[in-house]
């Protein structure tokens, strides 16, 4: 499972970072999760500067795709240059998006009139798009998966993971990145909040 992390400038090292962590727990399977960016570098919301693991366009070939959030979304959204540049497809595809990512699904015209979920400083944004926001921290319709607050990556990755793995790979990736004394916790939380939207075959080739 070859995975695309969508990072732009003005990104939120939460989402990129703690989301392609997990998901490359899996490498041992043969999964790899990359930054993903339009330019060659991309400096964080806070100042930090990375450099992209593959180019935007590796987002078409990949299995699976995650769009973090940042500061600078919205100017994202509106570049249609820049949006030309990735083409995404649910139909082969797992394709999730944290926060202000979940406004980049809408001008991609990947969620339609489902509701979905996202951070409460980009909901205003994502309901003038058209979607109706809940108030929940992840939703998901069929290869396609909204969750809102920078923390909410657990449940895209766990969700990611179930269906492109297995449900045991989701709990034991999650098992490994929970806090001492709390991991039944957080597993049990992550599975709970992911498994209404996992089909009786949820396993993906991967």
């Amino acid at each position: 499972m070859q995975i695309a992390v969508l990072t732009f400038d003005g990104f939120n090292e939460l989402d990129s970072f703690v989301a392609a962590a997990i998901l490359n727990r899996l490498k041992a399977k043969g999964w790899a999760a990359h930054i993903t960016s339009p330019t060659e570098q991309v400096t964080s919301m806070n100042g930090v500067t990375i450099s992209r693991q593959r180019p935007i366009e590796f987002a078409a070939e990949a299995d699976a795709v995650l769009i973090g959030s940042g500061i600078k979304t919205r100017e994202i959204a509106a570049d249609t240059e820049l949006l030309s540049r990735f083409k995404l497809d649910p139909s082969r595809q797992l394709i999730a998006a944290q926060c202000s990512g979940t406004l980049l699904l809408a001008k991609l015209g990947l969620i339609g009139g489902l509701p979905a979920c996202t951070d409460l400083t980009t909901k205003p944004w994502v309901i003038e798009a058209g979607v109706k926001v809940l108030d929940a921290p992840f939703v998901a319709h069929g290869n396609v998966a909204t969750a809102g607050g920078c923390l909410a990556s657990q449940y895209l990755v766990t969700w990611m993971i179930a269906r492109g793995a297995s449900l045991r790979d989701a709990e034991e990736a999650m098992h490994y990145v929970a806090p001492v004394g709390e991991k039944a916790l957080y597993v049990d939380r992550a599975i709970a909040a992911v498994s209404p939207f996992l089909s009786a075959d949820r396993s993906l080739a991967a």
